[in-house]
């Protein structure tokens, strides 16, 4: 009888936060850092993102919050939350995973994603993008799994879409899921509660491109608000609304 090998990768444990601390304090900082500010970061939000724990806090049970408020700041209409892990945790390839509650309501913008760590020398898409998830509010039951890099980013970048029953009333909103990228040499899996939903490889690059996910990459967590992709909130959306985060982990394949 032939013998069958599996190919499944077998990962470890290295590195993560279980949101473990005192209700209203902020994230560990050995842990996390803060982007701040109110550029639109080249996709025309609304946001002023801080470093105040209005906008980023543990709960005290358990979880990580992000809000986003609308009020007046800084010459912003709303305030939120960009928590980055630059400069204290960063990792070539391994399994990224997130549990998340996220927000609801026109012109919400939760993401999960990474950058490369080399993104002050090469610059934005140089440096390589993976979203692991995205979400807008106008699409309540659909994620976005996207990888952006010189020839296919913004608009175009290497993509797919993970989308709950048509017919079911349960929305992404209504409770955590798990969101999860598996990152190899030439090759990126994204997951969804457990469920392979699609796979890049150098394949999928446009012709003439270059598959550049082969150097350390970061960690980001962040609720924008507006911005060209999502559209602005309107009159249907009630604020604050917050992201939950229970957990981040990540894991290195075992050889």
């Amino acid at each position: 009888m032939a013998t069958t090998v599996s190919t499944t990768p077998t990962w470890k444990f290295v590195w993560g936060d279980e949101f473990d601390g005192k209700a209203g304090t902020s994230p560990d900082p050995t842990k996390w850092g803060y982007e701040t500010g109110g550029t639109g970061w080249g996709n025309n939000e609304l946001e002023f993102y801080t470093d105040r724990t209005e906008n980023i806090y543990l709960t005290g049970d358990g979880y990580l919050a992000i809000k986003a408020i609308k009020e007046p700041y800084q010459g912003k209409q709303y305030t939120s939350g960009r928590l980055i892990t630059l400069g204290k945790f960063e990792q070539t390839y391994g399994r990224f995973e997130a549990s998340i509650k996220i927000p609801k309501g026109q012109g919400m913008w939760p993401a999960f994603w990474m950058l490369g760590s080399n993104k002050a020398q090469v610059g934005w898409p140089n440096c390589g993008e993976i979203d692991i998830m995205e979400n807008i509010g106008k699409e309540p039951k659909t994620i976005h799994g996207s990888m952006h890099g010189p020839g296919y980013s913004g608009g175009n970048p290497l993509t797919g879409t993970y989308k709950m029953s048509l017919f079911s009333c349960a929305i992404l909103a209504d409770k955590f899921h798990t969101y999860a990228v598996e990152w190899e040499p030439n090759v990126v899996r994204f997951y969804f509660d457990g469920k392979l939903y699609q796979t890049k490889t150098p394949a999928n690059c446009p012709k003439g491109t270059k598959w550049i996910f082969d150097h350390p990459m970061y960690i980001l967590l962040n609720v924008a608000v507006g911005g060209t992709w999502p559209g602005s909130p309107n009159n249907t959306t009630s604020f604050p609304q917050t992201m939950l985060i229970d957990f981040v982990r990540v894991f290195e394949q075992v050889k």
